[in-house]
């Protein structure tokens, strides 16, 4: 997950950029602020992965409040300017900052800067997956989901405890970013090849273990499964 800070007081702003950035799933707003001591709380606490902060709101020392800010981040935090002008993102650029944002905020040029971020900051295979509504965050081990159902424009995670967890985002979005043993085998269906214990071609259908559960798969996946039965038993018997 990448934790995000907003410094920046304008409301259209700050929800244009969240707005964007809640298409990304492993990205999570930590909160936004406009001023010294309430920027300088929320980055001690929450340490975050990326700032992006308004330099024009700085009106005597644009840079300073930056500057003081590295001393207790991360060495790999960065920042991304937001400005009116065009000569001071340049000045940002010169002193480090990743990247910049001219205002009014444009849409494309956001998502090209977040693209830019994740191209150098690959995201890792985390353990668990944080699904977000509004201001409920649930926080999942991806070790224990069994499957995900699409349902429409939302996804049905199945976990191994019996329960069924509810997200408001598309399967392809998932698809994304979880771990290399989540594999498609069906438009709407991804498993944890992990629970699997049997793969039926005759009635195109993967068994679960310790689980009465039968999930179908397609043709149209045939290379995930293939790869999946190769991934669980390497050496097939004859």
């Amino acid at each position: 997950m990448t934790n995000y800070l907003l410094i920046e007081k304008d409301p259209k702003i700050i929800n244009k950029i969240t707005g964007i950035l809640d298409d990304f799933p492993e990205f999570n707003c930590i909160g936004h602020s406009h001023n010294y001591e309430q920027s300088m709380d929320v980055v001690l606490r929450e340490m975050p992965d990326l700032i992006f902060v308004n330099i024009d709101e700085v009106k005597d020392a644009p840079f300073g409040l930056v500057n003081e800010l590295k001393q207790y981040l991360k060495t790999d935090t960065e920042f991304i300017a937001i400005s009116a002008s065009k000569e001071k993102t340049y000045d940002a650029i010169k002193i480090g900052f990743f990247d910049y944002l001219l205002s009014p905020i444009n849409g494309l040029d956001t998502r090209k800067a977040v693209i830019k971020y994740k191209k150098k900051r690959p995201t890792k295979a985390h353990r668990t997956i944080c699904l977000k509504s509004y201001k409920d965050y649930k926080y999942l081990n991806v070790d224990e989901i069994l499957f995900l159902r699409a349902d429409n424009n939302t996804t049905d995670f199945h976990m191994n405890d019996g329960s069924v967890i509810n997200s408001f985002k598309t399967l392809k979005t998932f698809e994304a970013i979880l771990p290399s043993n989540f594999l498609r085998v069906h438009k709407s269906y991804i498993i944890n090849s992990n629970y699997v214990s049997r793969v039926n071609y005759g009635n195109s259908k993967c068994t679960l273990k310790r689980h009465k559960h039968n999930v179908p798969f397609t043709k149209t996946y045939k290379n995930n499964v293939e790869y999946m039965i190769n991934y669980l038993s390497p050496i097939a018997s004859a």
